[in-house]
């Protein structure tokens, strides 16, 4: 039933940001919530599968910063009235993350671990290109 949750809001999650970006409807309400429900989304997957042991907990542990800073780093952003502009480590980082998530909630393989570390890579080089842009915005600002 985990499983099934989680999956339902990812993929809900996923459609809503397609048909926004396809139908040109964007929001600044959308805007903060996103990164928001996006993040909430992953730690709880990552919750379940630390509490049950489904994950490696070190890369569970270092989604788990990454995603956190990421929400805090965002907010800063669009507080300072900055724009959050998607960078492409950080949408793929997304894709086997959820992935890894959902799979060890219904099944055990060493495929998930690698997927997980794998998304938990691209995550973390996506959140220091996104660092680097924003250091760079500010300084030019």
């Amino acid at each position: 039933m985990a499983a099934l949750i989680f999956w339902l809001i990812a993929v809900g999650d996923y459609v809503d940001g397609f048909l926004a970006r396809a139908t040109g409807q964007y929001s600044r309400m959308g805007a903060l919530l996103d990164p928001i429900v996006d993040r909430l989304t992953i730690l709880s997957g990552a919750a379940v599968c630390w509490h049950f042991e489904l994950l490696p907990r070190w890369a569970l542990a270092v989604l788990a910063v990454r995603e956190v800073i990421t929400a805090i780093l965002a907010q800063i952003a669009l507080r300072r009235g900055g724009e959050l502009k998607i960078n492409w480590l950080g949408r793929l980082a997304i894709t086997p993350t959820m992935a890894a998530i959902f799979f060890a909630m219904i099944s055990e393989s060493v495929a998930w671990d690698a997927m997980l570390i794998l998304g938990v890579a691209l995550g973390v080089l996506g959140t220091i290109a996104y660092v680097r842009t924003g250091l760079r915005e500010l300084a030019t600002a």
